[in-house]
């Protein structure tokens, strides 16, 4: 039973319905307390007995710091892909191992077509630099399943080829074969790509940002991005990516920034000085994410966010130094 345990979990995610969450983050919880021993120790510092937190609100969100450190696994199998995170050096990525790429397919489409509709509906011109250009992008990899399971001719990924892509999308425009176009891209690429072809129609055409700057731009709130893009691309609204390595779900919002959360996933907003007690306005991000069943479903993020009604949340930007600083007491202390 106990090989088991793990497809058994994952095959209840993906069946999920949203009153269910509290009680599979739970049989998650146990599992990764018996199977994740960075994660029990972290626990162990916050409850003498673990197995008496009563609420999942109680439970103590991994610092997603670890990931650089230390390998999080629940599953001792050999990994099939080791996803990374971008960085400045290779020693300060982050790893996620994982050994069920399938299952990560699965729950990321599902999630998908659950906001946006059949993948097969759309044509995917993705234009992601700064992910092409390093190697184990858990983004890649997702959005080259989408294209599969889209199976669009024209769905291509993008570089720097402007010229290649603007093309296309005036050629998809044109066809009209009853297919949405759907323009992701990483944040600063985007805008690189809206300066230059500013004026042109895109109002046809689903664009949709993540990832942020990457160092290649100043800094700028998801509002001011968007009303540039917005203005360049002649659209209503701008849609927004919210995922990470780290975690194996994502959030979509479809304008405004607001994000909505998916069926596996939930949002809480703790104090910074506090790692277990939590504000309703405004906060860092911890996040339950239950397709993380192979590493740690619980992490708290140097995210910045508030809560709106209905399961929906927006990022602010990222921790300011003093709040990080926290954080690295912490993982001083581990």
């Amino acid at each position: 039973m106990k090989k088991d345990l793990p497809l058994i979990l994952k095959n209840l995610v993906l069946a999920m319905q949203e009153s269910d969450f509290e009680e599979i983050a739970f049989l998650v919880y146990d599992f990764q307390l018996k199977n994740n021993p960075i994660f029990a120790r972290w626990v162990s510092f916050f409850y003498e007995n673990p197995h008496n937190i009563q609420k999942i609100e109680q439970i103590p969100c991994l610092p997603i710091e670890f990931f650089k450190y230390y390998e999080i696994r629940s599953i001792t199998k050999n990994p099939k892909v080791v996803f990374e995170s971008s960085g400045t050096t290779q020693s300060f990525r982050s790893k996620h191992l994982l050994t069920d790429t399938f299952f990560y397919t699965q729950n990321s489409i599902q999630i998908f077509e659950k906001r946006y509709g059949k993948l097969e509906n759309y044509h995917i011109l993705a234009l992601l630099p700064s992910y092409l250009e390093r190697e184990n992008s858990s983004l890649i990899f997702m959005v080259k399943q989408f294209m599969e399971k889209s199976a669009s001719p024209y769905n291509a990924f993008y570089l720097h080829n402007f010229e290649t892509l603007f093309q296309t999308i005036e050629f998809l425009k044109k066809n009209k074969d009853g297919r949405k176009i759907l323009l992701l891209g990483v944040t600063y690429a985007l805008l690189d790509f809206a300066e230059k072809y500013k004026g042109n129609d895109l109002s046809q055409v689903l664009v949709m940002e993540t990832g942020g700057m990457k160092g290649r731009r100043p800094e700028m709130t998801r509002a001011e991005v968007h009303q540039i893009l917005q203005k360049a691309f002649g659209v209503g609204k701008i849609h927004s990516e919210y995922g990470m390595t780290e975690l194996l779900s994502q959030a979509y919002s479809t304008g405004e920034g607001v994000f909505d959360m998916p069926t596996t996933m939930r949002i809480f907003l703790r104090e910074n000085n506090d790692p277990l007690t939590y504000t309703p306005t405004r906060g860092l991000i911890n996040v339950i994410d239950l397709a993380n069943i192979e590493s740690c479903a619980f992490l708290a993020t140097q995210d910045v966010g508030t809560l709106l009604n209905g399961n929906q949340f927006m990022v602010l930007g990222r921790a300011d130094n003093a709040e990080q600083r926290g954080c690295n007491l912490l993982l001083e202390q581990f």
